[in-house]
């Protein structure tokens, strides 16, 4: 039993059947074939408890939790518990079939494997930098579009469109408008209804928005984390190149010196 519930290609394969399952039981269907696919779908679950106590009876709770891909699958094995007691006792209480989906997230143990993939270090090393080089501006961006969806809300909240009908939905609207996706469209409507200054307005407002935040913002926040992200790590190598300059100057110095003995001995 060990050996199979610590095989990861028999707990990825029972993750992709219970996923088709899952996928299969989103159609209608009735009778024989609905209580045949929530057999087979709670029969897994079962299996997935059933891995989760053999590797805490090996490697103790302790030691199973140290690892974070362990507390996630307890976490998911949890999570589908009440879905499995609702079918095995034949009670009705709380929805939550749906929460089956999140066991899907162990399909995630594969970046173990990432490891594997050349040059994986410098790569990460490389997404650290451009975070750490990015992370600024990027609260900045956040905090612009804060800041227009709000001020768009309240301008055109009585517009009688539904883009700017609560601070949330302008705060998405003014999303959507930065992706220069698409932006025209909103402009188009708020000023269907309205007077030539107002449709004036109206645009140039929505031109400043897509300048400063559609091309330039998001223009600046992908080109800092590019350039992060492809600029080498090369401090070490700067320190070895002032070293070895030290070096040739001394030897430099030392040359020039013998040179000028012998020529005024």
């Amino acid at each position: 039993m060990k050996a199979i519930f610590f095989n990861d290609r028999f707990i990825f394969s029972l993750i992709a059947l219970n996923t088709a399952i899952i996928f299969i039981s989103g159609y209608h269907f009735t009778g024989v074939d609905r209580f045949v696919l929530l057999l087979a779908d709670n029969v897994i679950t079962g299996l997935f408890v059933v891995e989760l106590l053999v590797k805490i009876k090996h490697q103790g709770f302790t030691g199973y939790l140290k690892s974070n891909w362990n507390r996630l699958d307890f976490v998911l094995v949890l999570v589908s518990l009440p879905s499995l007691v609702t079918f095995v006792f034949d009670v009705t209480i709380l929805d939550v079939s749906f929460l089956l989906v999140f066991r899907v997230m162990r399909v995630f143990k594969a970046f173990r494997f990432i490891k594997f993939i050349p040059n994986i270090n410098e790569l990460i090393a490389g997404l650290q930098r451009a975070l750490k080089a990015s992370v600024f501006v990027l609260i900045g961006f956040v905090s612009y579009i804060l800041i227009i969806g709000l001020l768009s809300f309240y301008i055109f909240r009585s517009s009688g469109t539904d883009y700017f009908s609560t601070p949330l939905i302008s705060l998405y609207s003014i999303f959507k408008i930065f992706t220069v996706e698409g932006w025209f469209e909103i402009p188009e409507q708020l000023i269907e209804y309205g007077t030539s200054a107002k449709a004036f307005f109206t645009y140039l407002y929505f031109i400043i928005v897509v300048l400063t935040g559609g091309i330039l913002g998001l223009s600046l926040v992908n080109s800092i984390f590019v350039d992060a992200m492809v600029s080498d790590n090369n401090q070490e190598l700067e320190i070895k190149i002032d070293q070895l300059n030290e070096t040739v100057n001394k030897l430099l110095t030392k040359i020039e010196s013998g040179h000028e003995t012998r020529e005024n001995p």
